[in-house]
């Protein structure tokens, strides 16, 4: 399978569980401020680490379901950036779809275009060195929070919850590949 359908896949996966999760709790990510979402993806890229490097892990949430978690949450982070302050707290789930599908829509675009540029190179990458540079990116978005946004030359949260939105996709396609390619006993 190429990128383009593994990356569709995967999305159809998270929007599956973000919009099941909208049926249940309608839209109460809404309160989250940006550094709220920021510190959610936090603490799901550590918790995948803290599981890497133990070897185990006691609560039964796999590496995977953290994966899909970071995507979800850096496209809400990506809807809250465009809500304007005065949205309400509850939007209709026709809004957060579109919403939803719009920021995937875009987040693709770019997928595809780096993808060609960078010739795939992170599938020659370790899931651990992809979970570093979402932490890696964490870090850097927290300090530009920390500047209130001013950034002299970076490309700014957006883009650094695009990378992280891409990274997590690109470890669920090779954690996909490895154990599709482990032996079954």
């Amino acid at each position: 399978m190429q990128t383009p359908a593994q990356y569709d896949l995967i999305l159809s996966i998270c929007r599956e569980l973000f919009l099941a999760k909208t049926h249940d709790y309608g839209t109460a990510w809404r309160i989250l401020r940006l550094p709220s979402v920021t510190d959610q993806i936090f603490i799901k890229a550590n918790r995948i680490r803290t599981i890497q490097e133990a070897g185990v892990q006691k609560v039964a949430d796999g590496i995977d379901d953290e994966l899909v978690a970071i995507v979800n949450y850096c496209l809400i982070a990506l809807m809250q950036l465009r809500l304007p302050a005065e949205a309400p707290l509850d939007l209709p789930t026709e809004q957060v779809t579109a919403a939803y599908d719009h920021e995937n829509a875009l987040n693709r675009e770019l997928l595809l275009a780096k993808n060609h540029d960078y010739g795939e190179a992170w599938r020659q990458m370790r899931i651990s060195s992809i979970i570093d540079l979402i932490l890696m990116k964490l870090h850097r978005i927290k300090q530009l929070e920390n500047l209130g946004g001013a950034a002299l030359v970076s490309e700014g949260v957006e883009g650094g919850y695009r990378d992280m939105l891409n990274y997590a996709v690109f470890a669920l396609i090779l954690h996909e590949e490895a154990a599709a390619a482990a032996p079954r006993p």
